[in-house]
C-alpha cells in the first residue's frame, strides 16, 4: 500500500512551486553577483567621514564619485580560491560587485575629497561647503497714518 499525502486544500498547490523557490533563500546572496558593504557616515568639525568595511577588496576596483551631495561607491571582488565548489561545507564570504549611494547630510566640497584604504576599511573624508552667514537685515517701521 503506498503512502498518499493529503492535501485538504488543493487550490494552494501552486504555492508549493513558489516554496521551493525560496527553500535555498539563506544561500542566495552568495549565487548572486553582489553584496552590500557596510558602511558609517559621521560629521565632524570640518567635514564628513563615511567607512566602508571592504576586506578583500582591492583598491583599484573601487571608484568613489560624489555629485550632489551624494556619495557613490561602485567596485567588485572575485572569488580566488582553489577549493572545488562542491568541497565546501560552508560559504558565507562575500564576492561580487557592489554599489553603494549614501546621501550626505550636509552640502560638501566633493572635488577636494579624500579616500584611503586601511586594513580592509574605505575611508573617505570630505570637507563641508561653506555655509553662509546669515545676515541681518534692520526692518524700518513706517507709521501709517490714522
Amino acid at each position: 500500500m503506498a503512502i498518499i499525502r493529503w492535501r485538504p486544500f488543493p487550490m494552494f498547490e501552486p504555492f508549493e512551486e513558489m516554496d521551493k523557490l525560496f527553500e535555498n533563500f539563506s544561500e542566495w546572496p552568495n549565487k548572486t553577483a553582489g553584496f552590500i558593504p557596510a558602511v558609517d557616515v559621521y560629521q565632524t568639525k570640518d567635514g564628513v567621514v563615511a567607512e566602508m568595511s571592504l576586506a578583500g577588496v582591492d583598491p583599484d576596483d573601487v571608484d568613489v564619485s560624489i555629485t550632489d551631495n551624494v556619495l557613490t561607491v561602485q567596485g567588485k571582488t572575485e572569488r580566488k580560491s582553489e577549493v572545488d565548489e562542491k568541497d565546501f561545507y560552508r560559504k558565507e564570504m562575500r564576492y561580487g560587485s557592489f554599489y553603494r549611494t549614501i546621501p550626505l547630510p550636509v552640502a560638501v566640497l566633493g572635488d577636494k575629497a579624500e579616500a584611503k584604504s586601511e586594513n580592509g576599511v574605505l575611508k573617505i573624508t570630505v570637507p563641508k561647503a561653506s555655509e553662509e552667514k546669515n545676515k541681518a537685515i534692520k526692518v524700518k517701521v513706517v507709521k501709517g497714518k490714522k
